[in-house]
């Protein structure tokens, strides 16, 4: 016959209570050891949000730079073109302003010779009409650029459009007041093409007051 094995049942209480002992530590050992790892844990969890929060505040800040030169860029980009095109509108305006200019002379000429045949009656009449249709067609040119004749005359002297040649005293006309014009002056768009030379106006000078004078001379 087999041997029976012998089962040892301890019945000591104190071994029974030691026994009991070593297992609650072992027990709070292990929720010890539970608790330290989650705590990592967390730690871990908080490091890695604190990361994805700066990384996202320095992606905001770049993205905020980024659409802040966009902005720029593009003002900038704006006034590029406009400035190109009121370049290239004043460039069409007066890209002829040279030539015009110079074909003020030839008007200049033109209406000396009209007024000489206005007053003298020797003047051909065909030549004289062939005169003033010279000076309407030339006149036609410069309208068509939008060249005008600055009107002066009885206008205050504005030294912008006007250039005094002399003065003239006179008490018809109130003080820097245009008189005469010796050479018209002319506009193109808004621009000064030639300034008006003109004869301006001022008070007579008042002679001396006699009473005035038999004092001065008293003394």
């Amino acid at each position: 016959m087999s041997e029976k094995k012998k089962i040892k049942i301890n019945t000591d209480p104190e071994e029974q209570t030691q026994n009991t002992e070593a297992k609650e530590v072992i027990e709070e050992n292990k929720e010890t050891s539970k608790s330290t790892e989650t705590k990592s844990e967390d730690l871990a969890a908080e490091d890695a949000i604190r990361e994805l929060e700066g990384k996202l505040k320095a992606t905001e800040e770049e993205a905020k730079e980024t659409y802040d030169r966009f902005l720029r860029v593009s003002a900038e980009f704006e006034n590029y073109k406009k400035r190109s095109a009121r370049e290239m509108d004043d460039f069409r305006k007066f890209a002829n302003q040279s030539l015009l200019k110079e074909m003020l002379s030839v008007v200049d000429n033109l209406e000396l010779a009209i007024n000489s045949a206005n007053v003298n009656p020797k003047y051909d009449s065909s030549l004289k009409e062939g005169l003033d249709l010279t000076h309407r067609e030339i006149m036609r040119v410069f309208d068509k650029f939008n060249v005008k004749p600055i009107e002066s005359k009885g206008k205050s002297f504005d030294p912008t459009y006007h250039e005094a040649v002399m003065q003239e005293e006179t008490d018809d006309y109130p003080e820097n007041t245009v008189i005469n014009e010796m050479q018209k002056g002319y506009l193109i768009h808004d621009r000064l093409l030639r300034p008006a030379m003109v004869v301006v106006a001022k008070p007579k000078t008042k002679p001396p007051d006699s009473s005035t004078m038999k004092k001065e001379t008293k003394k």
